[in-house]
């Protein structure tokens, strides 16, 4: 596998900044050797502790300590020449293992909330199933985050990944619930995870076809229709009672600006949290507003187990599920981005052909479960990416404690009782600043590859982006359509995926034949 090309250093907003140096990408063999400079500990360290200067390197001896700088393809020894273990296998004390999960489910707790808020809102659940839904989604994000971060058997790539709950499937599981039922919806989730497993072997067949520029256009359109399912929380639907309510556009615009007032002020581990922090400001100024009654996260026991087949025994209908289940294949090639995008984040060389594969089966197997629990299609995390690109912590055993964390929160029924309260309007202040940071990822995947140098790639991207963002931008543009075209359709993720991947074929992959007096010279459009 060829060493992918460097990463240049380009800033990020909240939550994903990449303020860290990026870690070093894999050498190719053929490369010649070139002296390194030093960087600076492993995040994982305390960081008031100075950084040691490495010594000159003895004869033959190029290595150093895993503190000193990301261990590239092939150098995997210590001074000893013992094998030492990449930054993803290492263990550190308990102690910090756990202060760091915890700062991964700070950040990310956003992201199952406006999930859940989403769900609520519009399917309108009582306050007792909301709780439970929210209880459901922190328990099988952590288990999820587990099967991904340890990898047992061929489930999980051994990378540090966090699952959560919304994105692309989330509409299109609300979508199904509005057209079919709730009943119905989940029997699209539960029969979508079991698709997975049978289309996987094809899918594994046909990565060639999922370049750079299909995977970044995909994000950048998933990271667009994200933002707006976080505005909606903030403004409420068109056409409702409330919408544009300047007090709640108040709430969210102030979370905004409070989250980029402590990514201002603060540095270090805080200014990491200043998503969660600005959540938390914005949570405060409802409550000193009249907005929050917290009185309800007092009420009822300690304990709370998620509640299966929340919505009733599960009705399998394929029709009703085909667009989720063709979403699915989009879903496998964003696994693909996102599998890629974390192990140069950490590093670390990857079979693409193996490890890929890994991921889609933690996705998966963790949806298969979720959907007996009324939960949407599980999916890996962008925006944890991004905290592992900021912080330089690559352990995987950090996610892990991160899973953990989020299963113990899913029991403890004053805390998700205390996050149900939390006004929607801050939530989705919140989440239109993480969901943008999956936006940014795609933006740099494609700039990355160097993939809209070229000027065919850049027709291909605008293409997709037009047909993917058209029924984004224009709600309802497809509603003289059959019901269940629209609701294909009307994914704009699945549109653009589909489009970049079949025109990456067309212009790549298929050679169509030419006169010979057109074939002397190549002009800079046909490049």
């Amino acid at each position: 596998m060829s060493s992918p090309r460097p990463t240049p250093r380009v800033p990020s907003p909240p939550g994903s900044a990449d303020h860290a140096a990026p870690a070093s990408a894999p050498r190719s063999p053929e490369a010649p050797e070139a002296p390194e400079a030093p960087e600076a500990p492993d995040a994982l360290e305390s960081p008031d502790t100075p950084a040691q200067p490495p010594g000159p390197p003895s004869t033959g001896d190029r290595s150093t300590s895993t503190g000193d700088r990301p261990p590239s393809a092939g150098d995997r020894s210590t001074s000893t020449g013992d094998a030492a273990p990449h930054p993803v296998d290492e263990s550190r004390p308990l102690g910090r293992i756990l202060l760091f999960g915890l700062q991964h489910v700070l950040v990310m707790a956003a992201t199952p909330i406006s999930a859940i808020f989403l769900m609520s809102a519009t399917l309108r659940l009582d306050p007792g199933l909301t709780v439970d839904l929210l209880s459901a989604a922190f328990v099988l994000s952590g288990i999820g985050s587990l099967i991904q971060s340890f990898g047992p058997w061929k489930f999980g790539p051994k990378l540090p990944f966090v699952m959560l709950p919304g994105g692309a499937p989330l509409i299109l599981f609300l979508a199904i619930a509005e057209q079919h039922g709730l009943p119905t919806a989940t029997g699209a989730v539960i029969l979508t995870a079991a698709f997975y497993f049978v289309v996987l072997p094809v899918f594994s067949r046909l990565l060639a076809f999922f370049p750079a520029l299909v995977i970044g256009t995909m994000i950048v359109i998933v990271g667009v229709n994200l933002v707006k399912v976080g505005a909606v929380l903030v403004t409420g639907r068109p056409g409702t009672p409330g919408f544009a309510d300047p007090v709640n556009l108040l709430l969210g615009m102030a979370t905004i600006g409070f989250t980029v007032a402590f990514y201002w002020l603060f540095t270090g581990v805080l200014r990491q949290l200043a998503v969660m922090l600005g959540l938390i400001a914005g949570t405060v100024l409802a409550f000193l507003l009249g907005g929050v009654d917290f009185g309800t996260a007092t009420e009822g026991g300690l304990l709370n187990l998620p509640r299966a087949l929340p919505f009733g025994s599960p009705e399998f209908n394929l029709l009703a599920a085909l667009p989720l289940m063709l979403y699915s294949l989009a879903s496998m090639a964003e696994a693909t981005g996102q599998t890629v995008i974390n192990a140069e984040a950490v590093g670390k060389e990857i079979d693409k052909k193996a490890d890929v594969p890994k991921t889609i089966r933690g996705d998966a197997v963790t949806s298969l479960f979720g959907g007996f629990f009324g939960l949407p299609l599980m999916v890996t995390s962008g925006e944890n990416i991004g905290i592992v690109r900021v912080t330089g912590v690559r352990s995987r055993y950090v996610t892990a404690a991160a899973g953990a964390v989020l299963i113990v929160i899913g029991f403890l029924a004053p805390v998700t009782r205390a996050i149900s309260v939390i006004p929607s309007a801050v939530v989705g202040g919140t989440a239109m600043v993480v969901f943008a940071v999956i936006t940014v990822l795609g933006v740099q995947m494609l700039g990355r590859a160097g993939e809209l140098d070229r000027h065919t790639n850049t027709f291909i991207c605008a293409v997709a982006l037009a047909l993917g963002l058209l029924p984004i931008l224009i709600p309802g543009v497809y509603g003289g359509f059959p019901p269940n075209a629209r609701i294909l359709l009307e994914s704009g993720v699945a549109v653009g995926a589909v489009t970049a991947a079949v025109l990456n074929v067309l212009f790549h992959h298929v050679r169509l034949p030419r006169p010979r007096t057109h074939t002397r010279t190549r002009t800079e459009s046909d490049r």
